[in-house]
């Protein structure tokens, strides 16, 4: 048995309890108060999380419609109102609404004796014949799909969105389909309709929002994934062993030093128990940590720390020497930690234009309260490791059960 990549579900979902619980809380909502947004480092789960909340909210009697959010997605208002239309059409072609006759005018020409289905060709009709701005497009199309719910067993519908942190207003090209998104869904719900956004994305998407839109503070349940605890990640790695029955069996100090490897991030745990897998089921009966580390290194970090420039990389060098690395930090913290380095030292002025400039290649963000953090898990450990040489950590042992 070998662990699935990233993005996909694990065997076991390790954790989660709270964030679960939290969604079944707001799908019982009546009125729509909270709408939800999943946030964290890359690695931390959110889309294996989105994935088990659908077939949760479907048992509960709602329909599910999303996708990832590319940023061709949000380029206009008119081509993310496509896309959400494009993503409900997949559940709600087989909505019977009426015949064609007592539809909107311009829904058809001709008079029809069956029913009309609300396809995407249906969705897109309504959508260009109504007259007004792409807000009040896409607003009366999801209107009319509320109204079409209407006497079915049809809860209401979950807009869910992953990557959103793609999306974005464009003042310059006065072009706002991250506000127009905003506004459409709060308009609705103010009317007691049960459509529900739940997002997903890297921690700069809820600053956006309320940059966007103040008012999203209140129409947001914000879940901070975090990384799993020490026994959430055993979990992560021996329920899956014991699901399979598999032959592979791994000690405790394996363990234990897969967990600490891992930092807690799922996505590493994947990574790693993939590799200790199909290196024991070869022959080998050696975790080998180092390979492992260099790997690891090659196929997640590198392509990500090749996007700084040579002077970038040495000001995230100083970073990483920070007692705080992990956690938070402040442009002062880092001018204070240059002066002490035998490197050119930054100036504060400075750093806040390569903190911005990193934010942008998706290496740093800020949070709203003015400091940063890695946007990349474990990046500052990757960083020290290109100072100090590979990993010399010592191969543990894994054991094949008689």
């Amino acid at each position: 048995m070998t662990p699935l990549c990233a993005g996909h579900r694990p065997p076991s979902l390790a954790g989660r309890i709270a964030e679960t619980e939290e969604f079944r809380r707001l799908l019982r909502q009546d009125v729509i108060l909270e709408n939800l947004i999943l946030t964290g480092l890359r690695g931390l789960g959110k889309t294996v999380l989105l994935d088990t909340f659908k077939p949760l909210a479907i048992d509960a009697g709602w329909l599910w419609a999303g996708t990832d959010l590319s940023e061709s997605s949000s380029i206009s208002e008119d081509r993310l109102a496509l896309r959400i239309l494009t993503d409900l059409s997949v559940v709600t072609a087989g909505l019977a609404v009426g015949e064609r006759q007592k539809l909107p005018i311009g829904f058809g020409r001709e008079p029809a004796r069956t029913k009309l289905h609300l396809d995407y060709r249906a969705l897109e009709l309504l959508y260009s014949s109504t007259p007004g701005l792409a807000a009040d497009k896409l607003r009366a199309v999801l209107e009319f799909v509320s109204a079409a719910l209407e006497g079915t067993q049809i809860r209401g519908i979950v807009f869910a969105y992953d990557e959103a942190q793609n999306l974005a207003d464009h003042a310059a090209k006065d072009q706002f389909p991250l506000s127009l998104l905003l506004d459409v869904f709060q308009s609705l719900q103010k009317r007691e309709i049960r459509f529900m956004l739940v997002l997903t994305g890297l921690p700069t998407i809820f600053p956006k929002l309320v940059e966007a839109r103040t008012y999203t503070e209140r129409m947001f349940r914000v879940l901070f994934l975090d990384r799993l605890t020490d026994e959430e990640s055993r979990d992560a790695i021996t329920k899956p062993i014991e699901a399979a029955s598999s032959p592979v069996r791994l000690d405790p100090p394996s363990i234990d030093r897969i967990v600490k490897l891992s930092g807690g991030y799922p996505y590493f745990i994947q990574f790693i128990c993939r590799e200790v897998f199909d290196a024991f089921l070869q022959g080998q009966k050696m975790v080998p940590v180092t390979e492992i580390t260099r790997k690891l290194d090659s196929d997640f970090f590198s392509g990500r720390w090749s996007r700084a420039t040579d002077r970038q990389k040495e000001l995230l060098a100083v970073v990483a020497q920070l007692e705080t690395a992990s956690t938070e930090f402040t442009v002062q913290e880092i001018a204070e930690k240059s002066q002490s380095l035998p490197s050119k030292p930054f100036s504060p002025s400075h750093i806040s234009q390569m903190l911005a400039a990193l934010s942008e290649a998706g290496l740093i963000y800020k949070n709203r309260h003015g400091k940063y953090s890695f946007a990349v898990p474990l990046l500052d450990q990757f960083i020290l490791r290109q100072s100090q040489g590979p990993a010399r950590s010592k191969p543990r042992r894994a054991r094949k059960t008689p």
